[in-house]
């Protein structure tokens, strides 16, 4: 499986999630309720996801190879990861699915935090 067909079943497990295209941008972007919680960029190099205040800075310092502070919306606490390099997909996908879980509305986070509880 290639990276961004492994991207988008991490994406699009996820209740309601959507696959749409950011502005003028050709790459996939993936949305809740209109709402992004990852966007691609169109070299297929990285991604970008929300995260939990200290998370950006966290993974930052701990392996900065693969997550770095995107440009416009790392200030607002949007983390970048490079899939150009060996990423760890589990991980991944739980980032994903935090990123999804803040942006979601509750009922749609809930029903996350229920599939998680129920796979343990």
């Amino acid at each position: 499986m290639d990276t961004f067909e492994r991207l988008r079943e991490i994406c699009l497990s996820l209740p309601e999630a959507v696959e749409k295209p950011f502005g003028d941008h050709t790459a996939p972007s993936f949305r809740v309720r209109d709402k992004l919680f990852v966007m691609t960029f169109e070299d297929e190099l990285s991604i970008t996801f929300k995260a939990a205040p200290g998370v950006q800075e966290a993974l930052i310092a701990e392996n900065p190879e693969r997550f770095y502070r995107p440009p416009y919306v790392g200030a607002k606490g949007w983390v970048g990861a490079r899939l150009d390099v060996d990423q760890d997909w589990d991980e991944l996908a739980e980032l994903i699915e935090d990123s999804y879980s803040l942006i979601a509305p509750k009922r749609l986070s809930a029903q996350l935090d229920h599939r998680s509880a129920s796979e343990r």
